[in-house]
């Protein structure tokens, strides 16, 4: 059952993930109040939906329950490689908790479980804590975001290659964030998706030779594949994040090139209710934004 206009805290509501769900929740008529760390955000936040906008911390326990009252759902996603990420998702849900929340989506990892990866493991703390409260939980598992090729992608036109740090063979699932904020929007407006803990990929594995080969059809010009070095990788891409940080993501590439990343569709077609959208129409897309630029 439809809950009507249910009024949904954000979490980091202007980020490049986060912010796409508060459009899809303000498409089933919520009420979206999103937490920002930077009061400057604010406007950005009312442009992409949200009728209110609070600043806080989530390491700052006080200004979480400020966010947090009088709010019927929570939608949170952590920053990513943070030291402390799982202590300010254990503290984003006991804050919930404790305001009487009556809906909480944590946006985590595909394979938590895989504890060799450490960006992996600290969403298990997060995941736990939820299994301690009465609030209606739904935890998604997303596959590797297609929106990291996006933020490649003027790179990959202007020198026609397509670079990661693990061989061009190697395959993984991915998943358009915008499939997985449709599914938290559903969770948090419906009752369906209650209690759920979904794994969320596109259909199928793709290399990257597959990939580039995508890319060359929908160019109309050859893309190759390159296979840098991490260190190469990352000083031409400009992460930001610190030596700590890159250590851990470069444990995630070491992974992909040993073992790739495992996942299956079946989930996410069965909770939009249609086919997921394809890696295919992904760059489709962004194709057809370089043509009209051009």
């Amino acid at each position: 059952m439809r809950a009507l206009n249910p009024t949904v805290l954000v979490v980091g509501a202007t980020g490049r993930f986060a912010g796409l769900i508060v459009p899809q929740l303000v498409r089933r008529n919520a009420t979206v109040r999103a937490l920002i760390r930077d009061p400057a955000n604010a406007e950005k936040a009312r442009r992409l939906g949200a009728s209110e906008v609070v600043t806080g911390n989530l390491r700052n326990p006080q200004s979480l329950g400020n966010a947090v009252e009088g709010v019927d759902g929570v939608f949170h996603i952590g920053p990513a490689f943070a030291p402390d990420e799982t202590a300010m998702g254990v503290a984003m849900v006991e804050a919930a908790g404790r305001a009487g929340v009556r809906k909480f989506v944590f946006s985590s990892v595909i394979q938590p479980t895989n504890t060799r990866l450490k960006n992996h493991a600290s969403k298990v703390p997060v995941e736990d804590a939820l299994y301690s409260t009465n609030m209606e939980y739904t935890i998604l598992h997303p596959a590797n975001f297609m929106q990291n090729i996006a933020a490649a992608w003027p790179s990959i036109v202007r020198d026609g290659v397509f670079s990661e740090p693990f061989p061009k063979t190697a395959k993984l699932a991915r998943v358009d964030y915008r499939d997985v904020a449709e599914v938290a929007a559903i969770a948090l407006t419906e009752a369906r998706l209650s209690y759920a803990t979904l794994e969320l990929c596109a259909d199928g594995m793709h290399c990257r030779e597959e990939i580039v080969s995508m890319m060359s059809e929908e160019l109309g010009r050859s893309i190759s594949a390159g296979e840098p070095t991490f260190g190469e990788w990352a000083a031409n891409t400009r992460l930001p994040y610190d030596d700590r940080q890159l250590q851990l993501l470069a444990k995630v590439h070491e992974h992909y090139a040993k073992y790739g990343l495992g996942g299956n569709s079946l989930t996410l077609r069965c909770a939009l209710g249609r086919e997921p959208r394809s890696l295919r129409s992904f760059i489709r897309e962004l194709a057809l934004q370089t043509a009209q630029v051009a």
